[in-house]
């Protein structure tokens, strides 16, 4: 990766939907090289995709709370079983294996505490080999 490369990365983080014309233009290259250099980096999966940024507030889905998840076991088939649960809950938004003093960090978002307790509740404890909780709500969101 060159420096052509690292200004591309870092204007699709501001803005993922510029033209190649607009990016081209402030990263100093003709549309085509900058296109190539784009198509390259989406196929040795550099650039993993596209997304859009949500205004939850808008979505109802403004109240987030990190969960610190400890296990009874932590072999590789229960790390695995507890990842691919993870994956069918929507209210978590994002999960992190983690070093310390417990396993797991959870970031779940949903429309309130009540919505939180019953995700907790009902989803994130009946995942499996969860042996405790601990929870800490957010209550301003700083930087995201």
């Amino acid at each position: 990766m060159d420096k052509f490369d690292l200004q591309i990365i870092e204007i699709l983080e501001k803005n993922g939907r510029i033209t190649i014309s607009e990016l081209s233009k402030q990263v100093g290259l003709s549309k085509t090289p900058c296109q190539a250099r784009l198509k390259k980096m989406v196929e040795n999966k550099t650039i993993l995709g596209f997304r859009a940024v949500l205004n939850h507030e808008v979505l109802d889905r403004s109240h987030i709370a990190f969960t610190e998840v400890r296990l009874n076991d932590t072999r590789e088939a229960a790390l695995n079983a507890f990842n691919v649960g993870v994956m069918e809950i929507p209210e978590i938004e994002q999960c992190h294996l983690i070093a310390g003093q417990f396993d797991y960090l959870l970031k779940v978002r949903t429309k309130s505490i009540v919505g939180y307790r019953k995700a907790l509740g009902e989803k994130i404890s009946s995942l499996p080999c969860v042996a405790s909780t601990s929870t800490h709500v957010v209550m301003e969101a700083v930087k995201e």
